[in-house]
């Protein structure tokens, strides 16, 4: 357990792990790796150095080099060796450094991981959990900041999961490697270690809801395919996913909006029935990602929602995103949809 790790002890009857995200990842691969003999975690400097951002810390020292190793630099390569570890029976879970190294691998995950199983009518299968920061807040610029989530949602076969918890983001992960068709993982790197209050100005808050961070010990599973209700509320739907989930709330919160804040935790599959039930009572619909706005995940959401619940809604579906421009280095926190921007468009809707 990491210095940051923090323990509580409660009513003398247990003790509570606090961890923040990268610390749940890591044990999240440390269980699974110790659990099944065909899993294997490689990447860029995933082995000895423990990852860029340390998600996969002494899991080499533990587990051996064959089963934690590094690679070339070669996403392409890395993709296309997880497809094959896979079709022979392992669970490989390769990392890409970066999301935005990830489309020299859009072959290999597109033409060969996605269509695998139906190509060859069900005698293979791949198995492989690819997971990648994505992302701002680490003024990385527009090499290592992009959200690229809708290019793989557009794709049959290929599932896509995003955390916004530590809790979450452990339960998720484990479910991912059981699972056995091709996953993406994006990890937000902006709340590896803890939500921001969206304004950057202002101090990285703690976990807001304590119990958040709160990750039990030992193997658990949060299924694929289910949102979560972050508050419960009838004046507003907002549907938002990993960084978003926490400005969305803070925002609510600010304005004294009773909101319906859905998670959605995975985005293929979708939770469209915990969607289509909140549109529904509440008669308003915002969407909120960090990703560009044309093509983006939330146009699908908007449509679904148009689709589903047109006689219900009161206000027009709003989407507050990211620019369509490159992701920009010194105007960063000008770019996330942050309060401001979260709050126009939540001010417009009550407004009818």
């Amino acid at each position: 357990m990491s210095a940051d790790t923090k323990e509580k002890t409660v009513n003398g009857s247990g003790t509570e792990r606090h961890l923040n995200m990268i610390e749940a990842i890591n044990e999240a691969l440390d269980i699974k790796l110790r659990e099944d003999p065909d899993v294997i975690v490689m990447g860029e400097d995933v082995g000895y150095f423990g990852g860029v951002f340390r998600a996969t810390a002494g899991l080499q020292e533990k587990h051996g080099k064959t089963r934690v190793f590094d690679t070339p630099i070669s996403e392409c390569g890395i993709i296309g060796v997880a497809v094959g570890m896979g079709a022979y029976g392992l669970r490989p879970v390769p990392e890409i450094q970066f999301a935005d190294y990830i489309y020299p691998g859009l072959d290999q995950l597109i033409s060969e991981a996605a269509r695998l199983r139906y190509r060859s009518a069900g005698d293979y299968i791949s198995p492989m959990t690819v997971r990648s920061p994505f992302g701002g807040g680490i003024f990385g610029g527009q090499t290592h900041s992009q959200s690229p989530e809708a290019i793989f949602t557009h794709v049959s076969g290929l599932k896509t999961v995003i955390p916004s918890t530590p809790y979450d983001a452990k339960g998720l992960l484990i479910s991912c490697i059981e699972d056995n068709d091709p996953v993406i993982f994006f990890e937000p790197k902006r709340i590896y270690n803890g939500p921001f209050s969206g304004y950057y100005d202002k101090p990285v808050e703690p976990w807001k809801r304590f119990d958040e961070s709160i990750v039990p010990e030992g193997h658990y599973k949060i299924p694929l395919g289910k949102a979560r209700h972050v508050t419960q509320g009838e004046e507003l739907t907002v549907l938002t996913y990993g960084t978003m989930v926490h400005v969305a709330e803070a925002v609510c919160r600010e304005k004294g909006v009773e909101a319906d804040i859905l998670d959605l935790r995975t985005l293929v599959p979708l939770d469209i029935e915990a969607i289509e039930e909140s549109v529904k009572k509440t008669g308003k619909c915002l969407i909120v990602h960090e990703a560009t706005r044309t093509s983006g995940f939330g146009a699908e959401l908007s449509a679904l929602v148009t689709e589903r619940c047109f006689y219900h809604l009161e206000a027009p579906v709003e989407r507050v995103t990211g620019f369509d421009t490159p992701y920009p280095h010194s105007l960063e926190w000008a770019y996330f949809p942050g309060p401001v921007r979260i709050g126009e468009a939540i001010d417009k809707m009550m407004a009818g």
